[in-house]
């Protein structure tokens, strides 16, 4: 929480940042890693806008409620989501991240895509492998042969539970040990028979909080050996050094236990390593299922780290477990290791890059260009007999928490004023509002209006009329279970209209929101089976109306008159795509918005929309202009 070392952490990113465009030629694929580097896929986006970038996180990342304390979360978030590709060990740290996406920055995300103003970014778990058949063979090398031989010796036929990390707060390794002398003082009957090697790896030995640990660790080891040692016996081998290659595997292969009880871990290689290095089958593996790689070890003893109680009878059991019984779990959890190892790690996640290179490269596609703008401007002006279709929020203006907030500006008056001024052009306003409110801001425009997604028309110079017959005695059944609702989830309301009921989440919480639609949408259902009523998801809203009323039904008032030059539709949400569907082929569909949609081309937000209506405006102007010129 220091200024100056998140400053330091700033210059770290940018100093990274000059060196991958020093070596930079485009077509390259940049892989970030670890948390060291959160920052830096951003700063690659603003200077390479259209490199593959791909980052991976070597460590847990936090819950929301965790995350959310960083006063720079922000900040960390948007870094990150410069990237391509994020990958995660496990699902479980994937979606804290959504979770903390959602809930910060406001993005919405669907089957691990992130969509962003204009890109999208796809999330996914990739437990990270090792390099099984190096750890395999490894065992037959001479060296560990010897070493193997060596250890052998001064075991004298003990049991060996071993344990290795590097010096951090993290490992678990205080609690490991006051398991451990648990498990003595419980089992008397193992004194002077087992040996725990608990191998400590210095590191950050310049923090005075990691060497206060570390006199702690080494206080604990001291206290146990004293309460239970032995002239002839030791139990617990402390070592803080590094060890070679060779001692590693050969104190793997020896190990009737191996002991890995972090309190937080990405993944933990050691367990793979462990277990890769049975090859006859022999030792158990307990494991804390705070380890990433508990979710795939699923056959070691997995236990909670805090717990010391259960970590010691995970001992005793791992010691008394028959041969057949271990042979048969490392069996299994070899065959896996063998198949996703980090060759196929690797793989799968560059992979999974280019596919999402490919899904970004379909949607730039679509993203409506100068060149398409200049051949929908052609056409607009060629054009004798115009339709516009116009959503109106999030399509001409921003979203606003409160709706009736999200009042037409003075130049989006004029706008459509100018539109429905030329003769030839249809201008229709077709938005889920109620008919009073599109009344009061758009009569004596000259415009056609559609209110309630489709359940009203008025046609410019008449009066508003229903599409067909429609039923509200329904709402006061539905209304009390929306109301239920709203007290339960904070930061949502209800939007009542004539034929419809609106559940509006757009000020709460967007991932405990999206809890409840799921659980009020299947309770909405079996209430509403047999009432004609359907149940749609709009933006960050779920409404409740009847059967066959939709933005689709209402256009084929127009569309069926037939003799249209120009047709363009534009909305954003979810109730755009009935309008979208019923369009001829030839029409111009524009979807507000990064997401999936039947919609021919996507702009990024209302501004453009309204770039676009004043170019037509604009072009239809002056092609008039030159017209009459021409005559003179």
């Amino acid at each position: 929480l220091n200024k100056n070392y998140w400053r330091a952490y700033e210059r770290v990113n940018k100093m990274y940042l000059e060196a991958v465009l020093e070596v930079y030629n485009p077509g390259d694929i940049i892989w970030v890693h670890d948390y060291h580097l959160m920052l830096l896929p951003k700063l690659i986006r603003e200077a390479l806008p259209e490199a593959t970038i791909g980052f991976f996180l070597h460590i847990p990342f936090p819950s929301f409620e965790v995350f959310r304390m960083l006063p720079w979360r922000k900040e960390i978030l948007e870094g990150l989501l410069g990237a391509d590709l994020i990958g995660f060990h496990t699902y479980d740290y994937a979606c804290h991240f959504l979770d903390s996406v959602s809930k910060l920055l406001g993005y919405e995300h669907s089957l691990g895509f992130i969509y962003l103003k204009d890109r999208v970014v796809k999330v996914d778990a990739f437990p990270m492998g090792i390099d099984f058949e190096y750890f395999n063979s490894a065992v037959k090398d001479p060296k560990v042969k010897a070493e193997i031989k060596k250890l052998k010796k001064r075991v004298k036929g003990k049991k060996l539970i071993f344990s290795i990390d590097r010096l951090d707060y993290t490992k678990g390794v205080v609690l490991r040990l006051r398991a451990y002398d648990e498990f003595l003082d419980e089992n008397p009957e193992f004194r002077e028979k087992v040996i725990l090697v608990l191998v400590v790896v210095p590191s950050r030995t310049g923090i005075k909080q990691y060497m206060e640990f570390k006199k702690e660790v080494e206080k604990l080891v001291g206290e146990i050996n004293g309460k239970y040692g032995t002239f002839s016996w030791t139990p617990i081998w402390y070592l803080y050094r590094y060890i070679p290659q060779e001692t590693l595997i050969a104190l793997y292969y020896l190990a009737d236990v191996a002991l890995i009880t972090p309190v937080r871990d990405g993944m933990n290689l050691v367990a793979k390593e462990y277990v890769a290095t049975k090859v006859d089958g022999r030792g158990v593996l307990i494991l804390s299922e705070f380890a990433g790689a508990s979710r795939e070890l699923v056959e070691a003893l997995i236990v909670n780290p805090f717990n010391t109680d259960e970590v010691a009878k995970a001992l005793k059991e791992a010691l008394t477990m028959s041969l057949d019984e271990q042979v048969l779990r490392n069996k299994v959890m070899r065959d896996r290791l063998r198949r996703y190892d980090v060759h196929r790690w690797a793989n799968a996640f560059l992979s999974m890059l280019m596919e999402v290179k490919k899904v970004q490269g379909k949607l730039y596609v679509r993203r409506l260009s100068r060149e398409q703008v200049k051949e929908i401007i052609e056409r607009y002006r060629g054009s004798d007999k115009r339709l516009l279709f116009l959503d109106y929020d999030g399509t001409l203006v921003p979203f606003h928490e409160r709706p009736e907030k999200a009042v037409p500006d003075p130049g989006l008056l004029k706008l459509l004023k100018q539109l429905a001024s030329d003769p030839r052009n249809e201008v229709v306003i077709i938005s889920g509002r109620d008919r009073e409110t599109l009344d009061r801001w758009f009569s004596g425009l000259g415009v056609n209006l559609v209110a309630e997604h489709g359940a009203f028309i008025k046609e410019r110079g008449k009066e508003w009329r229903v599409i067909e017959p429609l039923r509200s005695d329904w709402k006061k059944a539905i209304r009390p279970i929306l109301e239920l609702y709203v007290d339960r989830t904070p930061g949502t309301f209800i939007e009542e209209k004539e034929f419809s009921l609106v559940w509006n989440y757009r000020k709460a919480y967007l991932e405990e929101a999206l809890m409840r639609v799921r659980e009020l949408k299947d309770v909405l259902r079996s209430l509403t089976a047999n009432l004609g009523l359907e149940i749609k998801e709009g933006s960050r809203s779920l409404e409740i109306k009847n059967v066959g009323v939709n933005k689709g039904k209402a256009a084929l008032h127009w569309l069926s008159k037939g003799g249209w030059g120009f047709i363009l539709a534009v909305g954003d949400d979810w109730t755009d795509e009935d309008l979208f569907e019923v369009l001829p082929k030839d029409a111009y569909s524009i979807k507000v918005g990064l997401t999936p949609s039947k919609a021919r081309f996507y702009v990024n937000s209302y501004v453009e929309v309204r770039e676009l209506l004043s170019k037509l405006v604009s072009t239809a102007y002056l092609y008039n202009f030159i017209r009459i010129e021409t005559l003179k």
